[in-house]
């Protein structure tokens, strides 16, 4: 971590704190980890991997329950990928670390056709090689480093192009039901995560694949929320609040809400029958 200078420790000291509490009220409030779970952390290399296991180091040290904490890196083989740099890092910070090495980059490449977007792809592949070695090692829980502004923007990219209103869950089963998946970092905002990895001084690695193509839907619906936020503060708050406090009765999916059988309590409603037109009285 770099110098900081007086006001820069009291900044982040307050910084930290708000993080931590977020992280640590994500994890109560989801029971994300509990006495005696070996937490797989998934690490990529970017400011939001980092931080998560950063405050999650942190907590162990002061939790009232006990847990492990695994450090895992998907090597990818992306061209010029640094592959000293995060043993380096993880060395010293006394927690076990594994590199795990699956040519995922070569296979995105050979599937997606030039100029498309390599985000789906790569994160199936991604998540196949990260779960099954969760069950080689015997993780209990998965970490992964989305955080709420991930969240919010995963919701409008469902609704606008796949027409389903859904987002990120903080705690979810995957689909094998094999493993437990969190995100600790729920309740953390992305602007409270990139100045949090500047006071630290990760060794942020860049992305070539999915990080580096500017077509992206995520990209461009993350222009839209920061231009939201610029014109209407504390807008992505409430959305993310609205995510948390959700009204089925008052949407239209018949399968969370009985709409068919909705009737005036104690009467019988028969649909053929003939109900007289009503009557205006000039008074």
């Amino acid at each position: 971590m770099r110098e900081l200078s007086r006001k820069e420790k009291t900044e982040f000291n307050k910084l930290q704190k708000r993080l931590r509490r977020n992280v640590g009220n994500a994890i109560v409030d989801y029971n994300m980890i509990g006495e005696g779970d070996k937490v797989m952390v998934c690490l990529s290399g970017g400011k939001d991997s980092y931080a998560m296991l950063d405050i999650l180091i942190s907590l162990q040290h002061n939790a009232p329950i006990s847990f492990e904490l695994v450090a895992v890196n998907l090597d990818q083989k992306q061209p010029g990928f640094p592959e000293d740099v995060l043993p380096a890092y993880l060395s010293g910070l006394g927690i076990p670390f594994y590199v795990l090495e699956k040519d995922t980059y070569s296979v995105v490449r050979q599937v997606i056709p030039e100029g498309k977007t390599t985000c789906g792809l790569c994160s199936r592949l991604r998540r196949g090689s990260l779960y099954g070695f969760a069950q080689e090692i015997g993780a209990t829980r998965i970490a992964l480093g989305h955080h709420r502004d991930d969240i919010v923007e995963t919701l409008f990219l469902n609704m606008f192009f796949n027409g389903k209103l859904k987002a990120m869950p903080p705690k979810l089963l995957s689909d094998d039901g094999a493993n437990v998946v969190i995100r600790p970092l729920a309740y953390c905002k992305e602007a409270d995560l990139v100045r949090f990895a500047e006071y630290k001084d990760f060794p942020i690695i860049p992305c070539n694949l999915c990080g580096s193509q500017e077509n992206l839907q995520r990209v461009q619906v993350k222009k839209m929320l920061a231009q939201w936020e610029k014109e209407y503060p504390g807008r992505t708050e409430t959305i993310f609040r609205s995510i948390r406090n959700v009204a089925p009765s008052q949407l239209a999916d018949g399968e969370l809400f009985d709409f068919a059988a909705l009737e005036v309590a104690g009467v019988a409603c028969d649909r053929d029958l003939h109900m007289p037109a009503i009557q205006v009285v000039n008074l």
